[in-house]
């Protein structure tokens, strides 16, 4: 801001002034301390900071700083704003500067708005310049975040930045806010609220302005998009902090959450299994379609054939796909939370001395490319038993898919690149998201075992055999007819083809 001084205004930027001390004053849940930086006469700008110590974390980790102007109005030049400047660096707190510079960035909310925005994760620099107001600003790293929320006005505009710093400089990033907040004369102070904690949702979540208004903070904890948030938001992370309550040991409410996820979506594993066992029903009806049709000109007229088995046999070629995709947000709002969740750090288990960094039991000295330079026992044994669970899918599927084109790229896939691919992703990640991964694969090979004793696959032939044909429904006839008519205009393209040979 400017003051005047004779004939001219003079810029005062605080952080180039001592303040003085003007003492601490102790209440029974709180600590204030003041600081002046005096003016001509009595004025003089004053801050003031009150720290809590209510026990109640959502009040505890916010730090009321209140700016007040005392005497300074005859003093302060004609201007209609106060500008706000704030910097800081984020330190390197956790095991993996990759990993920790994933989940730090900056962000803000609009007024009365319910979503958040942010500049983005990137290892070099961003910037943004936001014109309209903004309600509150964020410094966020993986498990800690600095916040600045004005309580009686909203920023005008606001200028962010940050900038990645070097790995092994022993910070993440450096942030930068240029802000303004409205000024006149009657003006006599402004009130903030410096949020300084972790970046647990409870505590975020119960966060509100003046007015009692929720400010969203929790907003900045990546939860996934769409249905995940929605599972991470009304069932892992109240599971997950009811459990807390009463079980000390983290590691045994991840294997808790992880069966009780499992007995959840068990009808669904159960449904994609029969749909399965359906399709290996009807092998020997595929295997004549295969012999009646085996060139590659009458593939249309195959797959019409197989269509009208499909539906003969009241099998829904989608019914072992569709489970698994209802699972998706689950498993995703699963790796989104473990990772976000502070909870687990510093919480050890077994031979993880964190479930919130990798733990790693060997240290090469040198990095491996797109593998690194430990190896994680907890991602070692989840690849393993995805390449078991692979396994056993894939002999499942192998009767419905013998014999066709890529069947051996695909099992190469299946069963060998993809345990290997997780490996070498999962190598840095918390060790706690590898050993959810672990025992959720333990947990599925152990039902799908269940289910296949349970089920007859000849059981499964006479039902779907004394099935009476389901009437078609008008997506498929739909489907049909663009298969008939895709099969006549190959024939009139081959025959064409033929002509023009002659």
């Amino acid at each position: 801001f400017y003051v005047k001084d004779g004939l001219k205004n003079v810029k005062v930027v605080t952080a180039e002034h001592n303040f003085v001390c003007q003492g601490v004053v102790e209440n029974a849940d709180s600590k204030q301390v003041t600081f002046s930086l005096p003016f001509k006469g009595d004025a003089s700008l004053n801050f003031v900071y009150t720290l809590y110590n209510s026990k109640s974390e959502e009040r505890d980790y916010l730090v009321d700083f209140d700016v007040q102007f005392s005497g300074l109005a005859p003093l302060m030049a004609n201007q209609t704003s106060i500008g706000v400047d704030w910097s800081t660096r984020s330190y390197q707190n956790e095991r993996s500067y990759k990993n920790e510079n994933m989940y730090t960035s900056l962000y803000y909310r609009h007024p009365g708005e319910t979503g958040i925005e942010d500049l983005g994760v990137s290892e070099g620099n961003k910037s943004k310049n936001v014109s309209t107001s903004v309600d509150w600003v964020a410094f966020k790293q993986q498990y800690f975040t600095t916040a600045i929320i004005p309580q009686s006005v909203d920023f005008t505009y606001a200028d962010l930045a940050y900038q990645t710093l070097p790995e092994k400089s022993g910070y993440i990033k450096e942030y930068s806010l240029a802000a303004a907040v409205p000024y006149t004369p009657q003006t006599e102070g402004y009130k903030f609220n410096l949020y300084l904690g972790p970046n647990k949702f409870p505590v975020l979540k119960k966060l509100a302005d003046a007015d009692g208004n929720p400010i969203s903070l929790e907003r900045i904890i990546p939860l996934g998009w769409i249905f995940s948030t929605y599972v991470s938001r009304w069932v892992v992370i109240p599971l997950f902090t009811f459990l807390s309550k009463y079980i000390e040991s983290f590691g045994l409410i991840i294997l808790i959450l992880t069966l009780l996820v499992k007995l959840i979506i068990s009808p669904l594993t159960y449904k994609s299994y029969l749909s399965t066992a359906k399709m290996r029903a009807v092998r020997p009806e595929l295997e004549a379609i295969n012999a009646k049709y085996p060139r590659q000109e009458d593939a249309m007229k195959k797959q019409q054939a197989t269509m009208e088995l499909y539906r003969k046999a009241g099998i829904s070629p989608m019914g072992g796909c569709l489970p698994l995709l209802i699972q998706m947000p689950i498993l995703w709002a699963m790796f989104r939370f473990f990772p976000a969740s502070i909870e687990l750090r510093g919480q050890g288990f077994l031979w993880a001395d964190d479930l919130s960094a990798y733990d790693s039991v060997l240290d090469f000295g040198f990095n491996i490319p797109f593998y690194g330079d430990h190896v994680s026992l907890f991602a070692l044994l989840m690849a393993l038993s995805l390449f078991g669970y692979s396994f056993m899918t894939y002999k499942q599927q192998s009767a419905t898919t013998a014999g066709q084109p890529g069947a051996g790229m695909m099992k190469f896939m299946m069963v060998y690149f993809m345990p290997l691919m997780m490996l070498c992703v999962m190598n840095s990640f918390a060790s706690g998201l590898c050993y959810y991964y672990f025992l959720s694969q333990i947990f599925t090979m152990i039902i799908m075992f269940v289910i296949r004793r349970s089920v007859n696959d000849e059981q499964v032939r006479a039902k779907l055999m004394a099935k009476k044909p389901k009437k078609k429904s008008k997506f498929q006839e739909r489907y049909e007819e663009a298969l008939r008519q895709q099969q006549d205009q190959m024939t009139i393209n081959r025959e064409q083809r033929r002509h023009q040979g002659r």
